[in-house]
C-alpha cells in the first residue's frame, strides 16, 4: 500500500480493503481524500462516542420506503447528506419519501471538525449531467418539497453557485411544483455567488451557522467564519425578501445558554426568518467531542426563547438536523415534534 505523509493511500487496486476513517484514498475521479474529513491526531478520547442518553436512540434505518429511496440514489449517482453525514434520522426522512441531496459530488475541500464528509481537492471536476440526473430523480420520487445542499467547492471559481443554480433550474423546469429548499455553502463571502443561487428560485435559501461566534474556530473550518455565515444570510433576504432564509445551531460543543441566546440575536438582526437545533453528535473519534448532551425540555426552551426572539419557527430537539422535516417547517408546531 502506498503512503503519503505517512497516511496510507488505498486505490481501486488494493481490492477487498476497506477504507478506514482518517485515511487517505483515490476517487473514482482520479483526486484524493480524506475518509470522515479528519484525520487522526494524537491519542483520541471515545467515550463520547459511547453511552448516549435514551432519547438520542433513533430507529434502525430499514423498510421500503427507505430503500426505494436508497435505490434511487445510487441509479442516479446521487450523493445525499443523509448518507455521508451519518444523520441519525435517515430511516424516517426516506421511509418519508424525503431526501435531502447533496450536489457537485461528496468530497468537500473544507475540513471542518464537527463534520464527517471526506475532504479534499477535486480539481475543479463537476459531473455535466448532475442537474438532468437530479430532475430525474425528484420527478421520480415524487418529491414535493427537495432539499439541496452540497459540499464545499472552494476548488471552483464561483463555488459551485451556477452549477447549483443548474440543478434548481433543472428541477423546476421538470417538476414546477416542486418546492426546492438551497442549503449552500458560504461561497467564501462573494455576494454575486449568492445571487446567482437565488436567482434561479429557490423557495428557501440556508446557510448554516453552525456553532455560536466563539467556537466557530476551531469548530469550523479557518475558511468559514461567524460573521460571513451572518453577511450571506442578510444579503439573501435583501436579494430576494420573498424568500425564506434559514440556519441551523448545533449544541453540545461548549456553548453556554447566554451565547446561544446571543446567537439567536445576531441571526434576528441578520433577518433571520427559521432556526433549527440539534445535539452534536460526534460522528468519529477524530472529530471534536461531545461537551454535553442537551436535554429534550432544554430544547423546548430554547426553542421558545427563539420563537420570542422573533424567529418565524425555531425547531428544536436533540435529534434536528438543518433539513429535518424541512417541509413542515411553517407548520408552527416544531415539525410535530411537539
Amino acid at each position: 500500500m502506498n503512503t503519503l505523509k505517512g497516511i496510507p493511500v488505498l486505490t481501486d487496486a488494493a481490492a477487498g480493503v476497506a477504507v478506514r476513517s482518517g485515511e487517505k484514498y483515490q476517487t473514482p475521479q482520479g483526486f484524493s481524500a480524506i475518509k470522515d474529513g479528519i484525520k487522526p491526531h494524537g491519542q483520541s478520547d471515545p467515550r463520547s462516542l459511547t453511552g448516549k442518553p435514551r432519547w438520542l436512540r433513533a430507529p434502525l434505518a430499514m423498510g421500503e420506503g427507505y430503500d426505494f429511496v436508497r435505490r434511487t440514489v445510487r441509479e442516479h449517482r446521487l450523493a445525499t447528506v443523509c448518507e455521508e453525514a451519518k444523520c441519525p434520522n435517515i430511516g424516517e426522512c426516506w421511509n418519508a419519501g424525503t431526501a435531502t441531496i447533496m450536489l457537485m459530488g461528496a468530497v468537500c475541500t473544507r475540513a471542518c471538525r464537527f463534520c464527517a464528509v471526506d475532504t479534499g481537492n477535486p480539481r475543479g471536476w463537476l459531473d455535466a449531467e448532475e442537474p438532468a440526473n437530479l430532475a430525474d430523480s425528484v420527478a421520480l420520487m415524487r418529491l414535493k418539497y427537495v432539499v439541496l445542499t452540497s459540499v464545499n467547492r472552494d476548488d471552483l471559481a464561483d463555488g459551485g453557485a451556477a452549477h447549483y443554480a443548474a440543478c434548481i433550474g433543472a428541477i423546476k423546469q421538470r417538476t414546477p411544483a416542486t418546492a426546492v429548499e438551497a442549503l449552500t455553502p458560504d461561497f467564501q463571502g462573494v455576494l454575486r455567488d449568492v445571487e446567482t443561487v437565488l436567482d434561479a428560485g429557490p423557495e428557501v435559501f440556508a446557510q448554516n451557522v453552525e456553532t455560536v461566534r466563539r467556537l466557530t474556530h476551531p469548530v469550523r473550518d479557518p475558511r468559514a467564519g461567524y460573521a460571513q455565515t451572518l453577511a450571506v444570510l442578510a444579503h439573501a433576504k435583501r436579494h430576494r425578501p420573498q424568500v425564506l432564509t434559514k440556519t441551523s445551531l448545533m449544541l453540545g460543543l461548549g456553548e453556554t445558554d447566554l451565547e446561544i441566546d446571543e446567537c439567536m440575536q445576531d441571526l434576528r438582526s441578520a433577518a433571520v426568518d427559521v432556526l433549527t437545533l440539534g445535539q452534536y453528535l460526534r460522528p468519529t473519534v477524530h472529530h471534536l467531542g461531545v461537551e454535553r448532551y442537551v436535554t429534550p425540555e432544554q430544547f423546548a426552551h430554547f426553542r421558545a426563547l427563539g420563537l420570542a426572539r422573533g424567529f418565524r419557527e425555531c425547531v428544536a430537539g436533540p435529534l434536528v438536523r438543518s433539513s429535518y422535516r424541512a417541509e413542515r417547517v411553517l407548520a408552527g408546531n416544531n415539525v410535530g415534534l411537539g
